[in-house]
C-alpha cells in the first residue's frame, strides 16, 4: 500500500469509498468493500513479518522500518482496519507541529469493533464479560448481542438530539452501560467524554462546560465494597452549576439505590433502549475526534486530551497483536476503570477491534472479597492477558506476601501480566514473576499517547526483561533523552524524556478547543519534540528507565536528586509493601527527602528499627548527599482511584500549605490520617 495514491477511477468515481446504503439501516450488516476481516489480515501480516525480519529479529526490523519509512509502515498497519473510504494520504505534515494521520480516510470505529465481527461469522462468540462481585452478577454478551444493544443505545441518543460531532458526557460506574454508551457514541460519530464515576459536582460541571455536552449518560448510584455512592444528586448539582448544561440525561436505575427523575430532562435507560430504533454506523473522517479524556487533578479549565478515529483504530489494533499478543478469540482483561486511559484503550476499544473478549470488572483487587479476587476472575473467564497497575499487585502482595492465593485457582490460561500507570518497583516485579510463573511486563505510556511508548512486545518478539525498566521503545516512537539545552545525552545519563515529532497514530493531535495550550504544555520546551514530563535514561542496550516526573526531582543543597531512586531502595526491603519519598522544604538545604512506608501484612518489625535500616540503605546506595534521615511507617498512602500515589499533595502538606484534595482521590481519610505525620517536625 503506497503512501500517496490517486483516488478516482477512469469514470471519475472513488473506488475507495463505501456508500451509506451499504452500511445498512438496522445497525447491522456493515463492512468495507474488498477488505479481509482483521484476523486474516493480522495472520498474513505476522507471517510476512517473520519472513522479512530474518536474523535481525521482528522487533528490530519493525522499529527500524517505522523509523525509516513511517508512511509505509502505518499504511500497512491500516490494513487491519475496515474503512468506508480507504486512506490514500497517510500523513499530513504540512502544518508542524500539528500532524494528522490518514487525513482523507473515513471509517466508523464502532463498526470496526462490533459489526464486522458479526459479518465475519463470529456473532455468537463472547465479546464482553461483566463481572461484578459487589452485586454478585456475571453477564456475558456475544458480539451479536452487544451490537444490538449498542445500535439501540445509539438510536436512543439520536432520539435525544445527538448527532455526528455532538459531545456526550458518560458518568457511570463499571457497568455494561458504560461500554455500550461509549460504542454508541462512536456509532453515531458523536464524541464521548467519560468522567470518572463519583467525581464531585464541580469537576463534572467543568467538563460539561468545556465539552458543551448535549446529553449526559449516568446512573442512580455506584457501588463500593462498603458503601453506596449516589451519582444522581451529584449529577443534578453539576447541571445546576454548569454554564452550558446538557439538554437531556439518560439514567440507569440500579436496584441498590434508585433515584428521582426530573420530568422532561431525565430519561430511563432501559425504557429508552427498549423503544429505540437501532441506528446504523455513521462514517466519519479519520481525523474526526472519537473522544475527549480530561486529565485528572486539573485546576481552572480542564485539559481535554483528544483522540481521533482513524489513527486510534490503527494503533489499537496494531498494539493488541504486536504488544500484548492478543488475537481474535483471546480474552483480555484490563483491570482499569473506563474513566482512565487504560480503560478506554484496553478495556473497551482495542480488544473489540481485534475481535477478542474483554472483561469489565466492578470490584477491587483486595476486599471483594479478598486478595484472591483477581485470580478468581482470571480462572473463571479464561483470561489470557491481565493488565493492571503496580499498586494493585502491591496491594495483593501486602495481604498475601507468600503468594499462597494464586495456587487455589487454575491460572493455566494466563500468558502474561502487563503493568503500567506508575513505576514498577523491582520487588513487586519479582514477587509477581515468582508467584505467577509467567512473563511480567512493565509498559510505559501516558493518557496523552493512548498506547505504550515502551514495552516488551510480547506478540512481536518477547525480549529479555530488566527489572525497573519498561523495556524498549515501540515502533513509531522516537524516544530521546535530552539535557536542559536540548542536546541528546549519552547512554546511562539521566535527562528529560522526549518524543521526536511526529508522534505515531493513536496519540493526541491536540487539546480540545485549545491548540495554543497543546503547544505550550507539550511542544514548547524542546523544538520538534513532545515533552513527556518524565525523567530517565536509555541504557547501552536501548532499554528505557523512567525515574519519575521531572517535578519529583528535588534539590538538596544544590544537588539534584531523584526521589524515584530513593523509593527504589526503600521498596527492596523485605518488610516494605509500598513506599513514597517526597521532598520537603528545609531552611538550610532547600529541600530534604522524607520517606513514608507501608509494611506488609503479618510482618513483625518495630517502626524505629525499620526506619533505621531504611535510612542506612539509602545512605549506602545513594550516599550521604541525599540527606535522607527520616522515614515514617504509616498504615496507607493516599492514591488516586487509578492507583497513583499523591506525592505532590503530601509534599504541599509537609510544607505547611493547604492543597485542594484531588477529586480523583480513592480515600480522603488516608490523607487526613497522614496530616499529623507530615506536619510534625
Amino acid at each position: 500500500m503506497g503512501a500517496e495514491r490517486d483516488g478516482t477511477d477512469q469514470h471519475g468515481t472513488d473506488p475507495h469509498r463505501t456508500s451509506q446504503a451499504s452500511l445498512g439501516q438496522d445497525g447491522r450488516g456493515w463492512r468495507g468493500e474488498g477488505q479481509p476481516f482483521p484476523e486474516q489480515w493480522i495472520e498474513d501480516e505476522r507471517n510476512a513479518q517473520q519472513r522479512d525480519a530474518g536474523e535481525d529479529g521482528a522487533y528490530r526490523w519493525q522499529r527500524e522500518r517505522a523509523a525509516d519509512s513511517p508512511r509505509e509502515f502505518w499504511a500497512d498497519a491500516a490494513g487491519a482496519v475496515t474503512w468506508t473510504r480507504q486512506p490514500r494520504r497517510i500523513l499530513d505534515d504540512d502544518h508542524p507541529p500539528f500532524y494528522r494521520w490518514f487525513p482523507d480516510a473515513e471509517l466508523n470505529t464502532c463498526a470496526n469493533a462490533l459489526d464486522r465481527h458479526v459479518e465475519g461469522g463470529r456473532g455468537d462468540e463472547v465479546a464482553l464479560v461483566y463481572d461484578s462481585p459487589v452485586t454478585g452478577t456475571i453477564r456475558r454478551y456475544t458480539f451479536a448481542e452487544l451490537t444490538d444493544e449498542v445500535a439501540r443505545a445509539a438510536g436512543a441518543l439520536a432520539a435525544l438530539g445527538v448527532g455526528r460531532g455532538d459531545r456526550v458526557i458518560i458518568y457511570l460506574p463499571m457497568i455494561p452501560a458504560a461500554v455500550i454508551s461509549m460504542l454508541a457514541c462512536a456509532r453515531l460519530g458523536a464524541v464521548h467524554s467519560v468522567v470518572f464515576g463519583g467525581f464531585a459536582a464541580a469537576e463534572l460541571a467543568a467538563r460539561m462546560d468545556d465539552a458543551r455536552a448535549t446529553v449526559v449518560v449516568s446512573a442512580s448510584c455506584g457501588i463500593e465494597p462498603s458503601r453506596i455512592v449516589p451519582y444522581k444528586p451529584m449529577l443534578d448539582e453539576a447541571i445546576g452549576l454548569a454554564r452550558h448544561p446538557p439538554t437531556a440525561t439518560l439514567v440507569v436505575q440500579r436496584d441498590q439505590r434508585r433515584c428521582t427523575m426530573i420530568h422532561g430532562r431525565d430519561h430511563d435507560w432501559d425504557a429508552a433502549l427498549a423503544g429505540a430504533t437501532p441506528h446504523p454506523p455513521v462514517p466519519v473522517a479519520a481525523t474526526d475526534p472519537l473522544y475527549i479524556l480530561y486529565t485528572s487533578g486539573t485546576t481552572g479549565r480542564p485539559k481535554g486530551i483528544v483522540r481521533d478515529n482513524g489513527g486510534h483504530a490503527v494503533a489499537m489494533t496494531w498494539s493488541m497483536g504486536n504488544v500484548y499478543g492478543i488475537r481474535a478469540g483471546d480474552v483480555m482483561w484490563a483491570a482499569s476503570d473506563v474513566g482512565w486511559a487504560v480503560g478506554h484503550s484496553y478495556t473497551v476499544y482495542a480488544p473489540l477491534l481485534a475481535g477478542a473478549t474483554t472483561v469489565l470488572y466492578e470490584g477491587k483487587p483486595v476486599g471483594t472479597p479478598d486478595a484472591g479476587a483477581f485470580w478468581r476472575v482470571v480462572a473463571e473467564h479464561g483470561v489470557n492477558v491481565l493488565f493492571t497497575a503496580p499498586t494493585a499487585i502491591r496491594g495483593i502482595r501486602r495481604e498475601d506476601p507468600t503468594g499462597a492465593l494464586p495456587s487455589r485457582y487454575d491460572l493455566s490460561s494466563l500468558r502474561a501480566l502487563f503493568l503500567a500507570g506508575e513505576r514498577l518497583d523491582p520487588p513487586t516485579y519479582e514477587w509477581a514473576a515468582a508467584t505467577l510463573g509467567i512473563p511480567v511486563i512493565d509498559n510505559y505510556w501516558q493518557t496523552e499517547t493512548g498506547w505504550p511508548i515502551a514495552s516488551s512486545p510480547l506478540g512481536l518478539e518477547p525480549l529479555p526483561v530488566k527489572a525497573g525498566s519498561p523495556s524498549v521503545p515501540m515502533p513509531g516512537y522516537d524516544v530521546q533523552v535530552l539535557d536542559p539545552a536540548g542536546a541528546p545525552v549519552p547512554a546511562g545519563v539521566e535527562g528529560a524524556l522526549c518524543l521526536r515529532l511526529p508522534l505515531p497514530p493513536g496519540t493526541l493531535p491536540t487539546l480540545w478547543g485549545d491548540d495554543e495550550r497543546y503547544v505550550a504544555s507539550y511542544l514548547s520546551a524542546y523544538d520538534g519534540h513532545y515533552l513527556t514530563g518524565d525523567g530517565g535514561y536509555l541504557d547501552e542496550d536501548g532499554y528505557l528507565f523512567v525515574l519519575g516526573r521531572t517535578d519529583d526531582v528535588i534539590n538538596v543543597a544544590g544537588h539534584r536528586l531523584s526521589t524515584g531512586s530513593m523509593e527504589a531502595v526503600l521498596a527492596e526491603h523485605p518488610a516494605v509493601a509500598e513506599c513514597a519519598v517526597v521532598g520537603v522544604a528545609d531552611p538550610l538545604k532547600g529541600q530534604v527527602p522524607r520517606g513514608l512506608v507501608v509494611v506488609k501484612s503479618g510482618v513483625g518489625i518495630a517502626a524505629d528499627a525499620l526506619a533505621a535500616e531504611l535510612v542506612a540503605r539509602v545512605r549506602e546506595r545513594i550516599g550521604p548527599v541525599a540527606a535522607f534521615r527520616r522515614v515514617d511507617v504509616v498504615t496507607a498512602l493516599p492514591k488516586t482511584r487509578s492507583g497513583k500515589i499523591l506525592r505532590r499533595t503530601m509534599r504541599e502538606i509537609a510544607d505547611g500549605r493547604t492543597p485542594a484534595v484531588p477529586p480523583t482521590i480513592e480515600d480522603p481519610t488516608v490523607l487526613d490520617a497522614l496530616r499529623p505525620v507530615l506536619t510534625s517536625p
